[in-house]
C-alpha cells in the first residue's frame, strides 16, 4: 500500500475504498482526504484522518504517492487544476470518475503524468466490487501495483491495455448492479402479478436474487450450468425460460441495453 495518500472525495464509492485501505492497515497518519461536505466527512474524521475542504488546504509539504479521484465527472473540471502541483513530485494519479478519459487527464496534469483510470462499481461498498482499470504509458510497474492494491481492497480487478474497452465496462459491470437490482423488482412485481402478498414477494426476489449472486459467486461452474442445475426438462423452471430465452426474450434486450449505455459513455467522454 503507499505510504502517502491523498483521496479526492469521500461519498460512497470514496468512502467505501477509504473503509478498505484502514481495514488493510494503512495508517491514518498517511491520508489526507479532500472532502467539503461534513456529513461525507464524518466517517473518515471517526477513523482518525486528516479532513480538508478543498485541494488548497492539502499541506504544500505534501508528497503524495498516490492522488485518488473519487468525485463525480461533472465536478473535475473545477477540481482537477488544483492537483497539478503535484504532477511534479511523481504521483500516480488513480480516478474512478466514468467517462473522464486519460486524455483527459494530461490535459490538466500534463503528458508525463502517471494516470490510471478506472470503473469499479457499487458492490464495493460489501468489499465485492469488479473494477477494471487501465493505465497511461508513463505508469510504472510498481505505481501500477499500488494501484492494484489500493483497489483490490474493495473487491476483484482486472487490467485492459486498450481503454476504449472502458465503455462497454462502465455499461456492463458499472451499471450492473442497478440491473439486478431492476432483476429483483420485477421479480417481486410478477410475484404479486401472479397473486402473492406484496411482503412476501418483495421478500422471496430480495433473497432468491441475493442467494443466487453467493452461488454463482462461490461456484466455479459457468452461469450456463448453474442454470441447467436449476431446470428440470419439462418442469416449471423450463416453462418460464422458454420465454426468457425466446428470441424476443432477455438476451437481445440485455445487448441493446449494454450497447445503448456504451454509447452513452463515449459520448460523455466527448
Amino acid at each position: 500500500m503507499a505510504s502517502s495518500l491523498i483521496l479526492v472525495g469521500c461519498g460512497k464509492m470514496g468512502g467505501a475504498l477509504l473503509e478498505g485501505w484502514l481495514d488493510r492497515g494503512v495508517d491514518p497518519a498517511d491520508v489526507v482526504v479532500v472532502e467539503p461536505h461534513a456529513q461525507a466527512a464524518s466517517p473518515a474524521i471517526a477513523r482518525g484522518v486528516r479532513v480538508v475542504a478543498s485541494g488548497d488546504a492539502v499541506p504544500a509539504a505534501k508528497r503524495p504517492d498516490v492522488v485518488v479521484f473519487a468525485v463525480k465527472p461533472q465536478m473535475m473540471e473545477g477540481v482537477l487544476p488544483g492537483y497539478a502541483r503535484f504532477a511534479a513530485g511523481g504521483p500516480v494519479f488513480l480516478s474512478i470518475a466514468a467517462g473522464k478519459t486519460i486524455g483527459y487527464f494530461q490535459r490538466y496534469l500534463g503528458m508525463d503524468a502517471a494516470i490510471v483510470r478506472a470503473m469499479p462499481n457499487t458492490p464495493a461498498a460489501v468489499r465485492r466490487g469488479m473494477t477494471v482499470a487501465c493505465a497511461s504509458r508513463p505508469v510504472a510497474e510498481v505505481q501500477r501495483r499500488l494501484c492494484d492494491d489500493l483497489l483490490n481492497a474493495v473487491g476483484e480487478v482486472a487490467w485492459i491495455d486498450d481503454e476504449a474497452h472502458l465503455d462497454a465496462v462502465t455499461a456492463l459491470s458499472g451499471g450492473g448492479p442497478a440491473y439486478v437490482f431492476l432483476l429483483a423488482e420485477g421479480l417481486a412485481q410478477a410475484g404479486i402479478d401472479a397473486g402473492l402478498p406484496a411482503d412476501l414477494a418483495h421478500r422471496l426476489a430480495r433473497v432468491t436474487v441475493a442467494g443466487s449472486g453467493e452461488l454463482l459467486h462461490r461456484s466455479a461452474e459457468p452461469p450456463s450450468v448453474l442454470r441447467q442445475n436449476v431446470t428440470s426438462p419439462g418442469g416449471t423452471t423450463a416453462e418460464a425460460l422458454k420465454v426468457l430465452m425466446a428470441s424476443d426474450g432477455w438476451q437481445p434486450l440485455l445487448s441493446k441495453a449494454i450497447a445503448a449505455a456504451a454509447k452513452r459513455s463515449r459520448e460523455l467522454a466527448g
